[in-house]
């Protein structure tokens, strides 16, 4: 399969991923390329993907972003520790729906306990990522950054 496919199929994964955990409503923003740092402002998931899709999937968001769609998954408002594990668990969701929406294409994707950074950091180190921004509610937003190693 060629690295431009698996992107793809990486992708689109991601997007469906996406769409059934979040109850809300969403829009999905045009896909970007990164290559320079990436400054993460609210919280960040960082889980790593092993595999036939190596590379790190990034979801970083505000806390207001974030809250909303704890709190409407699991019907109560979540702050500080509460949730910045909600942050690590929503990570895994949509790494866990991924690696299962990837199965479809024949490909094989293993995912690491996620890393969650809380505040103002910038990343480097990133040569080449997709920037999946994603609009929710009309005025909240998240962006997922899938960093694939070919």
């Amino acid at each position: 399969m060629s690295v431009t496919t698996q992107i793809t199929s990486v992708l689109n994964g991601t997007i469906q991923a996406v769409k059934s955990i979040i109850p809300l409503n969403l829009e999905m923003n045009k896909p970007l390329l990164v290559t320079e740092p990436f400054l993460q402002q609210g919280i960040c998931v960082i889980i790593g993907m092993t595999g036939d899709v190596r590379g790190r999937l990034i979801i970083e968001g505000n806390s207001d972003a974030i809250s909303l769609i704890g709190e409407r998954m699991f019907g109560m408002t979540l702050e500080g520790e509460m949730l910045e594990s909600f942050a690590a668990e929503f990570g895994n969701m949509i790494a866990g729906n991924l690696s299962t929406q990837l199965t479809v294409d024949n490909i094989i994707m293993d995912i690491s306990p996620p890393t969650v950074l809380v505040g103002e950091t910038k990343m480097y180190g990133i040569e080449k990522a997709i920037h999946l921004p994603i609009t929710i509610e009309a005025d909240r937003s998240i962006h997922i950054l899938l960093m694939i190693e070919s």
